[in-house]
C-alpha cells in the first residue's frame, strides 16, 4: 500500500495531478479541498494517499491531510459509495460540514451534491453516524469545500465539474454563473460549488 508521497508537483488539472518522486511520476486524483491546498507546479508537495485496486485499474488518491483521507476511507465503506462518489462528496462539502450533516441528519444538504440521491443521503447518515468519532464539527454555517493558472480556466472548471459527477450542461451553467475574469479554475469551481449548495 502506498500511504504517503513526497516529491515535486509537476501538473495539476482538477481532479488529477502528477507528482514526481525521485524520477517516478505518480498520477493521483484529489478533491477540490486538496487542490485548494496544493502549491504551484514545480514546488515540493507531501500527500497522504489511498490506493484503490480494481479489476481494470489501480487508482491512487491524494489528500492534503490525514483527516480528509480518514473520511474518504470511511465513505468508501458505505454501501453504494465508491471512490468517485467519495471524492465528489469531499469536493463539494468541507469534511467538518459533512460530519455536521450526518450528526444533524441533514440529508437535504447532502442531496445537493452530484450523484447523491435521497437513498444514498439517508444511507450516508445511517452508516456514517458511528464512524465519525474524533472529527470536529463547526459552529458556523455550512460552507462548500473546494489554484492551476490555466489558459482557459472556465473550460478546465467545467471539465473538473463533469469529472466530479455533474452533467456537462449543468457544469457549464454552474461555471457560467460565476464571474470568472481573473480567477483560476479552482476558484471558479469553489464558487460554482458554493452556489450549488445554496
Amino acid at each position: 500500500m502506498i500511504g504517503r508521497l513526497r516529491g515535486t508537483l509537476l501538473e495539476k488539472q482538477p481532479p488529477q495531478l502528477l507528482v514526481d518522486v525521485q524520477g517516478v511520476g505518480y498520477e493521483l486524483e484529489a478533491s477540490m479541498q486538496t487542490f485548494a491546498d496544493l502549491p504551484a507546479p514545480g514546488e515540493p508537495v507531501t500527500l497522504h494517499t489511498h490506493l484503490v485496486i480494481q479489476d481494470d485499474a489501480h487508482r491512487l488518491f491524494g489528500f492534503a491531510n490525514e483527516p480528509e483521507r480518514a473520511l474518504f476511507r470511511s465513505l468508501i465503506r458505505v454501501s453504494g459509495v465508491g471512490p468517485k462518489v467519495a471524492l465528489t462528496i469531499l469536493s463539494g462539502i468541507r469534511p467538518d460540514d459533512f460530519v455536521r450533516c450526518v450528526e444533524l441528519e441533514d440529508t437535504r444538504t447532502l442531496m445537493r451534491l452530484p450523484g447523491i440521491g435521497k437513498k444514498t443521503a439517508e444511507r450516508l447518515v445511517i452508516e456514517m453516524r458511528d464512524r465519525l468519532d474524533g472529527f470536529k464539527t463547526p459552529a458556523g454555517p455550512l460552507e462548500p469545500a473546494t489554484g492551476v493558472a490555466p489558459s482557459n480556466a472556465a473550460g478546465e472548471a467545467v471539465s473538473a465539474l463533469v469529472a466530479l459527477g455533474y452533467k456537462p450542461a449543468e457544469a457549464a451553467r454552474m461555471a457560467q454563473g460565476v464571474e470568472s475574469e481573473g480567477l483560476t479554475s479552482e476558484e471558479i469551481i469553489r464558487a460554482a460549488l458554493q452556489r450549488a449548495l445554496r
